[in-house]
């Protein structure tokens, strides 16, 4: 892993200093709260996601489907908290990180023929998914 790790400190070093592109608004619309979660939206939420769990889940997602109807409450505070605070629960902001080769028949030994392929948490994904739902109301309702 520690070819992955300087590979993140040299493009940190590349950019040091450097200041990001300027922007432009093109619109006065800002978006500055998210609107919390209903239980309905979040039971619909977990019941399309794809049943695939990562090693850090407290329970593996094909259960929580088996038994949204006993954790939708929790499930749904945690989201509400995350859209509200605009942040995850600190044991949300892990993931198993596995390189994978790029491309099959490279070679084995050369760390460069590998991508680094994350695997969040379940819920860190619930989150995302509520937040890019508010995302595109609202650069709908703004015309963007």
């Amino acid at each position: 892993m520690w070819f992955f790790d300087d590979k993140v400190k040299a493009v940190r070093a590349a950019m040091n200093g450097r200041q990001p592109p300027a922007t432009t608004s093109v619109t006065d619309a800002s978006l500055l709260t998210l609107l919390p979660c209903s239980e309905d939206e979040v039971r619909q939420l977990i019941m399309q996601s794809p049943t695939k769990s990562c090693m850090l889940d407290p329970i593996p997602t094909f259960l929580l489907k088996e038994l949204v109807n006993v954790l939708l409450q929790y499930m749904t505070a945690m989201v509400i908290t995350s859209l509200r605070e605009g942040r995850l629960p600190p044991l949300q902001k892990h993931a198993v990180v596995t390189p994978l080769q790029k491309k099959p028949g490279l070679a084995a030994d050369d760390m460069n023929n590998y991508r680094q392929v994350s695997n969040p948490t379940f819920t860190s994904k619930l989150v995302e998914k509520a937040v890019a739902l508010r995302l595109n109301s609202h650069l709908n309702q703004c015309s963007l």
